[in-house]
């Protein structure tokens, strides 16, 4: 029978078991002198950052919209990799949008909105506030010891930045109304949907993410030889545009996708283990995310020799015509689904050409009877852009996919053709064969902008590009 002393014994985790064997004892004269010595740390009030009144303005939309309920947006917690090893923190985009904070986001914070009594809401951050060197968690907590990791933000300087009321998130307390994001379906589904227009802050951020990744394009193609010469330059490819990503942003904003030879028919390949053999095509599909989180997705399909062959520039060309005439579709008014429409009137009109379909064209674009065509393009042409790679997941399909195209919107036009190494349906030539172009376009009330237009596009464009910035042999 266990005694009451036994009985109030709590045993060890394994992660806390784990964390004690490598633990070192510290002794009395650290304990002692640790607190000491340090110079004065200057508590300096930043000036407000420029997403700050964006922020507000969405932090009232949504207090319109849910009077008197209590709003609670968690940034989000760090997540772990391996043992005692995180990845890195990113903020939840909903968090992002309502605050106006990014990369430097804190892991744990949680944005409240509580109601008033006469009508709104009072807006507080709560976050893990900075420790200063008198605390333990200073010297000895590997997650949030500034010893370790460095300086966090101070509750005045957040709030100086944000515009925001700020507590320590020991005094967040949850409640049994509250409304959750990713908890709360219209509150969730609201939020997804309020990004679908984005504000003049967003679009700028947008634009410096396309730029930032046309810079990581150049890289790579000035790096070709290095690539070519690499058994897994695919891999090189990889590393040379997050190293643009980390130097003129946050990250990249999704798992670049580097895919040489027949891996380019794989969609989302990501293993980027493959080689980069001069006479095929590798599909680069990569995006920079800045500081603040928004992303650029773009998609360029280049010969690695510096010139495409005869049916690499049928394949290639015949996927940028679909591409132009999903630019000339997207119209403020029409449909966004009518995008995706007129890419894939262009996809099935070509391979109903070159004999690939068992139907005409016509046959094969009915919705209910076809789809013949799609054996060649399984995904869809367009997606929303912005915090998230694909923006805005949440919002009803009324609003997304059948949803009418405004101004302040952006999104892509990515259309493809994929002919995999080992599909018995298309001649030899064209067997792995893989390529797509992806614009990120921003809706205007004068009609189309393809912010991403700097970076080439044609065929003759993209041997031109090559030629020139790729060192002469």
């Amino acid at each position: 029978m266990s005694t009451a002393g036994e009985l109030d014994t709590i045993a060890p985790t394994e992660e806390e078991r784990a964390a004690a064997n490598r633990r070192q004892r510290f002794g009395q004269g650290f304990l002692d002198g640790i607190s000491r010595g340090w110079a004065d740390r200057p508590d300096t009030v930043p000036p407000a950052r420029h997403s700050a009144a964006y922020a507000a303005a969405r932090r009232a939309a949504v207090s319109a919209r849910f009077p008197g309920e209590r709003v609670v947006v968690p940034a989000g917690s760090l997540k772990q990799r391996s043992n005692d090893t995180d990845y890195p923190f990113r903020p939840h985009s909903a968090f992002a949008h309502l605050t106006g904070w990014g990369s430097d986001a804190e892991p744990d914070s949680v944005l409240v909105l509580d109601p008033r009594p006469d009508g709104g809401h009072e807006a507080t951050l709560y976050f893990r506030e900075r420790a200063d060197r008198t605390t333990h968690e200073f010297y000895a907590d590997a997650t949030v010891g500034e010893f370790w990791i460095g300086p966090r933000p101070s509750a005045s300087g957040v709030a100086a930045e944000l515009g925001l009321r700020t507590a320590p998130v020991e005094e967040f307390a949850p409640g049994p109304g509250d409304l959750v994001v990713d908890v709360h379906a219209d509150l969730t589904q609201f939020v997804s949907e309020m990004r679908l227009v984005k504000d003049e802050y967003e679009v700028a951020q947008l634009r410096l993410a396309v730029e930032a990744s046309a810079r990581g394009f150049d890289d790579i193609i000035r790096d070709l030889a290095r690539i070519a010469a690499h058994p897994r330059g695919e891999r090189v490819v990889e590393g040379l545009f997050h190293q643009r990503a980390r130097l003129d942003g946050n990250t990249v904003g999704y798992d670049t996708i580097a895919a040489s030879g027949p891996h380019a028919c794989y969609l989302h390949w990501t293993r980027n283990d493959g080689p980069v053999v001069p006479g095929d095509l590798i599909l680069i599909d990569a995006g920079v995310e800045v500081d603040s989180l928004y992303t650029a997705d773009i998609t360029r399909t280049l010969p690695v020799n510096g010139r495409f062959s005869d049916v690499q520039r049928r394949v290639y060309e015949a996927v940028r015509e679909a591409a132009d005439a999903a630019f000339a579709a997207a119209r403020p008014g029409s449909r966004f689904r009518e995008v995706h429409e007129a890419a894939m009137s262009v996809i099935a009109r070509h391979v109903s050409d070159w004999g690939l379909l068992p139907v005409s064209a016509q046959e094969a674009l009915d919705a209910d009877l076809g789809g013949h065509h799609r054996r060649y393009m399984v995904h869809g042409t367009s997606h929303h852009l912005g915090l998230d790679v694909h923006d805005c997941a949440q919002a009803r399909r009324e609003m997304y996919y059948d949803g009418v195209l405004e101004p302040g919107m952006v999104f892509t036009i990515e259309p493809g053709l994929y002919f995999q190494i080992d599909d018995l349906t298309v001649p030899a030539e064209y067997r792995g064969i893989g390529v797509r172009i992806e614009d990120d376009i921003l809706m205007t009330p004068d009609g189309p902008v393809n912010l991403s237009a700097s970076i080439p596009r044609t065929a003759d464009d993209v041997e031109a590009w090559i030629a020139r910035l790729r060192p002469s042999a």
